[in-house]
């Protein structure tokens, strides 16, 4: 072989060895660092509207109303509901905890989810646990592989109760109250 085939090999086999020092470099930084988790719904919560029984008051109509005004019905005591939580009782995350709240919580692979999978056989936006006023429920969102509740595939969206195990892929979240 010619001097110029040598070389092109050499400059060959320099290129791909580059590319694999770099993509095990990617490798390394995601299992070191994990998946990256978007700061969203700030915006959101800074810009509530204002609501809708509120009437604006002019300052000096104020302080000359609420001396003419009946003294304020007194305020009910708030019933004290019990926290709420997902538990991870198998996969990669056994262990983890995660409250919920008003929101709910988005469940897949996906980096806009609240709970973050590592699961191939989750989708990216696997399933929705929500509270709802009667509770709280669960509904599979278009998933491939579907969302099971003690074993039951979902048709539509079941109301979960105390010791419900919700799986998504491979993944098994207890729901406590």
């Amino acid at each position: 072989m010619s001097e110029l085939t040598y070389t092109i090999i050499r400059l060959g086999l320099l290129a791909l060895l580059w590319v694999f020092v770099l993509s095990l470099a990617a490798v390394l930084r995601r299992d070191l660092y994990g998946t990256r988790i978007s700061r969203r719904g700030l915006r959101d919560r800074r810009a509530t509207p204002p609501s809708p029984n509120r009437v604006p008051v002019p300052a000096g109509a104020a302080a000359a109303g609420a001396a003419a005004a009946s003294p304020a019905p007194p305020k009910q005591p708030r019933r004290r509901r019990e926290p709420v939580s997902l538990v991870v009782t198998d996969g990669q995350m056994t262990g983890t905890s995660l409250p919920l709240g008003r929101q709910g919580v988005l469940i897949g692979r996906g980096p806009e989810c609240t709970l973050v999978l590592d699961d191939e056989f989750a989708s990216s936006r696997h399933a929705r646990i929500e509270p709802r006023r009667d509770g709280v429920w669960v509904e599979d969102i278009g998933s491939t592989n579907g969302t099971y509740v003690n074993g039951t595939r979902l048709g539509r969206a079941h109301k979960l109760v105390h010791g419900d195990v919700v799986r998504v892929g491979e993944t098994d979240l207890r729901y406590e109250q």
